[in-house]
C-alpha cells in the first residue's frame, strides 16, 4: 500500500490517544506530611482543561488500601466532614479546578504506620471519564503553618 499525505494525515488521527481533547494540565501536586500514627492523608493539586469538552475525574488509584475523591462540608456549628464524591469532579472545558484543604481532595485512607514523610513521593494514577489514565506523582511538603495548629475540631467561639 501506497502512503500519501492525506492517508498518513487520517491514520495519524486515528493513532491519537484518547486524552487529546480534551487537554488537561494537572500542577502542583502535593500531599502534606502526616503524623506517624494517622490512618490517612490528603492529595492536592490544580487541573486544567484546556480543551473544549467537558471532562470528569471518576477516580484515582494508588497502593492503598482505599483512595477515594472527598470534598469538605462544614455544618451549622463549623464542623468540618469529608464527603466522598461518589460522582467525581467535573473538569469544565476551559477551566480551572483546584484540590485543596477544605475542598475537593483526594483522601489517602489506610497508611497503618506508613505516614507521609516530607521528601518522599506518592505514585498515581487519576482516571477521568473522557481522558482516560494520567500518571502523576504526589510531592510530600511540609503542612504550612496557618496559626491554627492544636486547635482543629475544637469550638473557640
Amino acid at each position: 500500500m501506497k502512503t500519501t499525505p492525506s492517508t498518513l494525515a487520517v491514520l495519524c488521527a486515528l493513532a491519537a490517544p484518547a486524552w487529546a481533547d480534551p487537554i488537561l494540565q494537572i500542577e502542583q501536586v502535593k500531599a502534606f506530611e502526616t503524623a506517624p500514627t494517622a490512618m490517612a492523608g490528603g492529595g492536592f493539586m490544580e487541573i486544567t482543561n484546556s480543551g473544549d469538552t467537558d471532562d470528569r475525574l471518576i477516580d484515582v488509584l494508588a497502593d492503598y488500601p482505599r483512595v477515594e475523591l472527598h470534598t469538605t462540608e462544614f455544618d451549622s456549628e463549623g464542623v468540618a466532614r469529608m464527603m466522598h464524591l461518589e460522582d467525581g469532579i467535573d473538569i469544565p472545558a476551559g477551566e480551572t479546578v483546584t484540590l485543596a484543604p477544605g475542598s475537593f481532595h483526594v483522601m489517602f485512607m489506610g497508611l497503618r504506620g506508613t505516614p507521609f514523610n516530607e521528601g518522599d513521593q506518592v505514585s498515581a494514577t487519576l482516571i477521568f471519564e473522557k481522558s482516560g489514565e494520567v500518571p502523576i506523582t504526589f510531592d510530600i511538603v511540609k503542612r504550612p503553618m496557618t496559626g491554627h495548629e492544636g486547635t482543629e475540631g475544637h469550638d473557640h467561639h
